[in-house]
């Protein structure tokens, strides 16, 4: 008698699938080489990537893609979709930039393009490119064998604090799909670990009663008092929450610059993380009743506002392990000399914490001398204590979802730095690009095949702990007013 796991057991990985794969995104690898440099070179914020979704639009309508733009509501946000019926595997894309990174590539020290302008300091750039890649070749491979299923790319703006893809969610886009796949540029190659923590942004608005602060200080009721005393008691907090959890603050509106009148209006943003969403909801509770406690001892008045909210990745093991496997059967990234000389010179840029803190992250042992990853790093990375938020997480309750790492950074290169925008359009940031589309692809007409075991277990999770997107009803997407 078998066990249920070896029941269905899928067969081994398709070589001559993969090989073919590998020979479609290689023959347009300068195409899509073009199209990361470009959006590399126009970097946009949150919502406001308007020439880099009409990029990926160019490239879907030129490879014969059903388009839909302005998707839930985002005029960033877009759909492409090729063939019919059943199974639809989703590719998801992102392209958004983040502030103060604008830097010139391929140099090793800072300097920027524009001083204070934005840089791709998440590789964004890369990531939206690579899923775009896989989808073509995932249609193009649906084409030339005839084969029945649909590949859908979705472009999703705002991953950096926008939660784009919990709109998304909220809206049903995500509803008749059977499994997503995306990926993210590293230092380190291999199947993401499901871990991240659920977090939600929220603004307290503070609204006190101005009056002169030397003449008639007794009339004044401080808003920035309440701030202040709000930050103070969740910094008590901490103590005694989790100590996975994760609280952030900033002052947004200090309530003006004149020291001698009591400020009347003030606000704090606030994000709230933690490691599971029920976990998540407790906290945002108990620091909304600081702010409550605040404005009781001003005597002022306060109110919030839900900007944005991520769920924690929910594991799937079934596509975890066969994604694993497709990069088995894939081999490591194949890096040169010159990649290699290119990511040293990176690599004096950084700390020794930095290239240490690179290593402890995916749970490899330290190698001297190694400016490159050039291997796979094992299922399950044993410590999972650098984490941090994505709105992939929130897809990940509703579909079951699988993420991958592709080296395309010296080891050490710290996430959102300059360092990180400099090699954004080097050789090897490019073959790492091309590495996970070819992943990605291969998964993908993998399990056009047989996606039942990753449905079966995302059912299994919900029976435990149903989902409830971290996004309440009546918010919408922060877009900027053109």
């Amino acid at each position: 008698m078998t066990s249920p796991s070896e029941q269905h057991a899928l067969p081994a990985v398709d070589t001559h699938t993969v090989s073919a794969l590998r020979e479609l995104i290689a023959a347009k690898n300068p195409q899509f080489t073009a199209l990361s440099d470009s959006i590399w070179d126009v970097p946009e914020l949150n919502y406001e990537e308007i020439r880099s979704a009409a990029l990926h639009e160019a490239v879907l309508k030129q490879e014969g893609f059903r388009l839909t733009t302005g998707i839930a509501g985002m005029p960033t946000a877009l759909l492409g979709e090729f063939g019919s019926g059943k199974p639809v595997i989703a590719l998801l894309g992102e392209y958004d930039a983040l502030p103060g990174l604008s830097q010139q590539a391929g140099i090793a020290e800072p300097c920027p393009i524009d001083a204070g302008g934005n840089g791709h300091g998440c590789g964004h750039n890369l990531l939206g490119t690579a899923a775009l890649q896989a989808a073509t070749a995932v249609k193009d491979y649906l084409q030339q064998h005839q084969l029945p299923g649909t590949v859908r790319f979705y472009g999703c703006p705002a991953e950096e604090g926008g939660s784009s893809k919990g709109f998304m969610v909220k809206e049903g886009v995500f509803d008749d799909v059977d499994i997503a796949i995306c990926w993210h540029p590293a230092t380190f190659t291999g199947v993401n670990s499901p871990d991240s923590l659920a977090c939600n942004e929220l603004n307290f608005y503070f609204k006190g009663r101005a009056s002169h602060a030397a003449s008639s200080p007794h009339l004044g009721r401080s808003a920035l008092d309440a701030v202040e005393l709000m930050n103070v008691g969740v910094n008590y907090m901490r103590e005694h929450m989790p100590s996975s959890a994760r609280v952030h603050y900033a002052i947004t509106d200090s309530g003006g610059h004149a020291p001698n009148v009591v400020q009347a209006n003030a606000t704090v943003r606030y994000l709230v993380r933690a490691r599971q969403l029920p976990e998540l909801h407790q906290l945002v509770k108990r620091v909304k009743k600081i702010a409550q406690g605040a404005a009781l001892m001003t005597e002022t008045e306060v109110s919030w506002e839900v900007i944005s909210g991520d769920a924690n990745l929910l594991g799937n093991a079934p596509l975890e392990q066969r994604m694993h496997e497709h990069l088995l059967a894939l081999g490591p990234i194949q890096f040169d000399d010159a990649d290699r000389a290119f990511a040293a010179k990176f690599q004096t840029a950084m700390s020794a914490e930095d290239i240490a803190n690179s290593y402890a992250r995916f749970g490899v042992k330290p190698k001297a001398g190694e400016s490159l990853h050039e291997g796979i790093y094992p299922l399950y990375s044993p410590d999972d204590s650098f984490i941090g938020s994505t709105d992939v997480g929130t897809v990940s309750w509703v579909v079951p979802t699988v993420q991958i790492r592709a080296a395309t950074y010296a080891i050490g290169t710290p996430a959102h730095s300059w360092q990180l925008v400099a090699q954004g359009k080097a050789p090897a940031a490019h073959k790492g690009t091309a590495y996970a589309a070819e992943a990605m692809a291969s998964l993908t007409v993998d399990l056009l095949q047989n996606p039942a075991q990753a449905k079966a277990e995302l059912a299994e999770k919900l029976s435990v702990t149903p989902f409830e997107n971290p996004i309440p009803d009546g918010v919408v997407p922060p877009i900027p007013q053109v």
